[in-house]
């Protein structure tokens, strides 16, 4: 099968969702990584198009914005998991979550990567370990994105009444939690574009304390672990 290329930034939420799906579906992927402060290594876009990650290249075609792409993926290739349900209610379901994914739980994971010096820290130590950038280019990275991150970070707090980002991570967990109930996924018996967005999301912080916090949840626990099992199960090697 023809290989993707991904143009991302490894702690960007919404890199992470498409990686989620290029995964289900079980289609290799290169990933180039994208200098979130210059963005230089982004491919030529359209003039009213958002400079920013992720972007994908997959036959022929080169999709941006982290929605659009999970719907093209699902009209590429409807096997082995199609990611909108065709059931109608299903699939109202399934889109309103992964909305809220992009508008409110991807809004409030800077808090934790970058809410705190220390996370902060622990952020640069992630890009420098997981990026392809030279040495002076992860420094600048590692040190002007965090710190830019970190003032990002301290103004989502402000604007969702303060409290601390943990507060406000566990307020969009509870809302997760009451669509999930007591099905395996979002929709019930299968996964669908709601479970996928969520899962890439919340893998963006597996190297922070916060994520330890979030499965100390049984229900999105043993939810995240099934939807891991299906990524690793279908996962193709570029």
């Amino acid at each position: 099968m023809q290989t993707a290329t991904l143009y991302q930034f490894e702690l960007c939420p919404y890199c992470h969702k498409v990686k989620a799906a290029l995964d289900v579906k079980g289609i290799p992927y290169a990933k180039v990584d994208v200098n979130p402060m210059t963005k230089k290594e982004l491919p030529e876009l359209p003039a009213d198009a958002p400079k920013k990650v992720p972007v994908l290249e997959f036959d022929g075609d080169r999709v941006y914005d982290s929605t659009d792409i999970l719907m093209f993926l699902d009209g590429k290739r409807r096997e082995p998991i199609p990611l909108v349900p065709d059931d109608p209610a299903a699939r109202d379901k399934a889109l309103q979550v992964e909305q809220w994914v992009d508008d409110d739980l991807s809004y409030v994971l800077p808090t934790v990567i970058y809410g705190s010096w220390s996370d902060a820290a622990r952020a640069a130590k992630v890009v420098a370990r997981t990026s392809n950038f030279g040495f002076v280019q992860n420094a600048i990275v590692r040190g002007g994105g965090s710190l830019i991150m970190h003032q990002v970070a301290k103004r989502i707090i402000k604007k969702r009444g303060g409290g601390n980002p943990q507060q406000l991570l566990d307020a969009e967990l509870d809302r997760f939690e009451q669509w999930l109930g007591d099905a395996d996924f979002v929709c019930g018996d299968a996964p669908s574009i709601g479970d996928i967005a969520a899962h890439g999301c919340l893998t963006c912080i597996r190297d922070f304390p916060a994520f330890a916090t979030i499965m100390q949840r049984p229900r999105i626990a043993a939810w995240y672990e099934r939807v891991q099992a299906i990524r690793d199960a279908n996962r193709a090697q570029a």
